[in-house]
């Protein structure tokens, strides 16, 4: 009865965001309300409940999301991920333009937050069609590819980031774990994929406009480089350097220290602002405008996080989420297999991949201590899941089809397609990885 009145619960949500368009956060939180009452929660438990479980999820995830969003805004708007994208193009040469393209969106959509990674990287498409000639759908999908695997499988975005949190697994490890499973997933999808789009030739759409920063006024390649892959670095760095330092000595205190989510994210804002804006020249007041647009832009996705929190403690604090792990080992699927499957079908369902992954995680999270699976990998399963063929349901794919001005079947055959290559892709990539960690 329980288990069924969680998949209750989820359908209900679906209805409620998918159908009757209802506002994300307030439907989390009124399945959380309705399931707990189905459960027989007392009435002051359920409201309790749905306080602490927003508190404990937000209380160490918003100083990450923020700070990755206002980073990810900074790199956007100096012209950073320009220079990125015009100098990777100088390197690779305009035989493998696509590669550039890919790099770029790889490098830029880690610190980006994918809506506006979406908008803000999409005019450099655009430019380089115009400059070679190919099809702005030919050269867009690997970047586009890169974008998405970001957002889905790896730290500092929300959804991979408060994964993290709900496995309790290590940030910097599935970070490097992340980038070994992303990087075949963005190559099937984007480059590999891509040599079957060469016929979409129909110019993109006009109302939008392309902005290109003049050379003297964007930060050169060094600079962009440091800014926007710095979380990186020092994720990276403090994962490996924790695996030789001994466990007790001061050495292993800073490592980490520094590769606290927290510790990283704001270095790399202080780093970003100096870089790409204080040493420019930038106003002070023009860069905190930048930061407080950053602030508006992820509001709604604090939101929909908080929500899931919601959810997850009702489903601990009922005793539901243990009868629920209890019945799904007796389905003798791989815990990876199983966290991927659950999360497809609610992306699916509702198109929102962050949704996904978080209610995703709230069922399949008793399994990792039962099973002794990776937590880590359990982060990538749920989110390359989270990623699962998005169709008319996912503002994604309306923006691509508006962007590239194509038909809604020509958008499934391509960036739908391209969604489903990268989910199961991560899935494949994630199994194997599974044999050596």
């Amino acid at each position: 009865m329980p288990l069924l009145i969680v998949i209750g619960a989820i359908i209900l949500l679906v209805i409620l965001v998918a159908w009757l368009k209802l506002n994300t956060f307030l439907s989390f939180l009124i399945v959380s309300l309705l399931m707990g009452l189905a459960l027989g929660m007392d009435i002051s438990a359920i409201t309790q409940s749905i306080q602490i479980g927003i508190g404990k999820t937000l209380g160490s995830l918003i100083v990450v999301i923020v700070a990755g969003s206002m980073l990810g805004k900074l790199v956007a708007e100096s012209g950073a991920g320009q220079r990125i994208a015009g100098g990777l193009m100088k390197l690779l040469g305009p035989k493998y333009v696509q590669w550039s393209l890919m790099i770029t969106g790889f490098v830029v959509g880690i610190p980006l937050f994918y809506n506006i990674g979406f908008v803000l990287m999409v005019p450099l498409i655009f430019m380089v069609a115009g400059r070679t000639g190919l099809p702005a759908v030919y050269l867009g999908i690997p970047m586009l590819a890169s974008l998405s695997v970001t957002h889905g499988y790896l730290p500092p975005h929300p959804s991979p980031t408060a994964l993290v949190q709900t496995f309790h697994a290590s940030m910097g490890l599935t970070l490097l774990y992340g980038i070994l499973v992303a990087v075949p997933a963005i190559i099937l999808a984007g480059p590999v994929f891509s040599r079957f789009l060469k016929s979409y030739t129909n110019p993109p759409s006009q109302i939008f406009t392309t902005k290109e920063l003049p050379e003297n006024e964007i930060p050169g390649m060094g600079a962009s480089l440091f800014a926007a892959m710095l979380p990186v670095l020092l994720l990276a760095f403090t994962a490996v350097a924790k695996l030789w330092i001994p466990e007790h000595s001061f050495g292993y205190k800073v490592a980490s220290w520094l590769g606290d989510p927290l510790i990283v994210m704001l270095l790399a804002v202080l780093n970003g602002m100096y870089l790409l804006g204080l040493r420019r020249k930038t106003p002070m007041k023009k860069v905190m405008g930048l930061m407080d647009e950053a602030v508006k832009d992820v509001a709604v996705i604090i939101l929909v996080i908080g929500g899931s929190g919601a959810l997850t403690q009702l489903l601990n604090d009922s005793k539901v989420s243990s009868y629920i792990a209890d019945s799904l080992q007796q389905l003798h699927l791989h815990p990876l297999v199983l966290a991927w499957g659950i999360a497809a079908i609610i992306r699916v369902c509702i198109g929102s991949a962050t949704v996904a992954g978080l209610t995703t995680a709230a069922i399949v999270a008793p399994l990792i201590p039962a099973s002794g699976v990776n937590p880590n990998l359990m982060v990538l399963a749920t989110g390359a899941g989270s990623l699962m063929f998005s169709h008319v349901n996912d503002a994604g794919f309306w923006m691509f089809k508006e962007y590239f001005n194509l038909t809604v079947k020509d958008t499934i055959k391509t960036w739908s397609v391209m969604e489903t290559i990268v989910s199961v892709t991560g899935l494949a990539g994630t199994l194997l990885l599974s044999l050596f960690v």
